[in-house]
């Protein structure tokens, strides 16, 4: 028996060397050898059938190891999954719509998705769980923060500054999010971004249109992206590229994160939000948002008063049904 196994071994050997793989880095076999072996002589299993069993074990240890890799390339925030997202909090939420975008078919397509709810409709959740799959489906992506993006975008600012393409191109700073499958922009609107953001956000948005798939999320409406931006032609730039070939869901309900308060208090407090976010579009005036209101229009992007949750009294439903 100890020299079948031998002859086992060394048949391994080399038809691994044939396929130029190198015995000692075949580091999935270790673990699993001894067991393979005992159970091809159990099972009077041909050469060919035992070197089969050995390399799927090989393929399944590098796909892990890859998994991983791939996911601390990705930065996720936390780790998430669909199967864990809560569908039964907010009913509205069309989970068959999530699990469709992990099958990464707008990732094949080179297509964008764009998440617009209030905070604490699981935004974040559902983009770092599609990230997930798509990592799983063999495709690389980043997660970042729109905060994150911007933060280190003086070198790439300076290189576009210089109207060199090429150079700019090279910026790695620039590059690391123009190489990847997916990349997740999330937390778009939870406060006013830095001067001249709006340029390399463009610019980010540019290269990878049509090209590779974007994933962005924000809890405020589209004609507030100019305020919060800064750069008002800049903002109608960014929306008419990524809204051009983008699926734009809406999220509504109630915060998660909310849920063990009262429902008056979580009332109150969404109304409080939506009361602030229309008096930022109220300040800036009409005139100023239009072309950022004409692009959120001619891809059917939802308004602010699709987004801010709205709640009524029982008050004053009362007082409009009274004659």
């Amino acid at each position: 028996m100890a020299n079948q196994l031998k002859m086992a071994e060394q048949h391994v050997i080399i038809r691994l060397a044939e396929n130029g793989w190198s015995y000692r880095r075949i580091s999935g076999l270790t673990p699993s050898l001894d067991v393979r072996l005992q159970e091809a002589t159990a099972n009077h299993l041909s050469h060919a059938e035992f070197l089969e069993i050995l390399l799927q074990d090989e393929l399944a240890v590098r796909q892990d190891r890859l998994v991983q890799r791939r996911t601390k390339v990705a930065a996720f925030r936390e780790p998430k999954t669909l199967e864990d997202f809560d569908w039964q909090f907010n009913p509205s939420i069309r989970k068959k719509q999530f699990f469709d975008l992990a099958a990464c078919k707008f990732i094949r397509d080179a297509k964008d998705v764009l998440l617009l709810g209030p905070p604490g409709t699981g935004k974040s959740h559902l983009v770092q769980a599609i990230g997930h799959h798509a990592i799983r489906a063999g495709y690389d992506v980043l997660y970042r923060s729109i905060f994150d993006v911007v933060r280190l975008r003086a070198p790439a600012l300076v290189a576009l500054s210089l109207h060199d393409e090429a150079f700019a191109g090279e910026d790695k700073t620039l590059a690391k999010y123009l190489k990847p499958d997916l990349l997740i922009i999330d937390d778009m609107g939870m406060k006013q971004l830095p001067k001249r953001s709006g340029e390399y956000l463009f610019e980010i948005i540019k290269r990878r249109h049509e090209n590779h798939s974007t994933v962005m999320t924000s809890n405020r409406p589209l004609e507030d992206w100019g305020k919060l931006i800064g750069d008002i032609p800049s903002a109608a730039a960014i929306l008419d590229r990524f809204l051009h070939h983008a699926e734009i869901i809406t999220l509504t309900g109630r915060s998660y994160r909310l849920k063990d308060r009262t429902g008056q208090e979580a009332g109150a407090g969404q109304e409080a939000g939506a009361g602030r976010n229309a008096k930022t579009i109220d300040s800036d005036g009409k005139h100023s948002e239009s072309p950022i209101r004409s692009a959120a229009n001619a891809a059917g992007a939802p308004t602010q008063s699709d987004i801010a949750p709205k709640t009524r009294s029982k008050k004053n439903e009362n007082e409009r049904a009274a004659p």
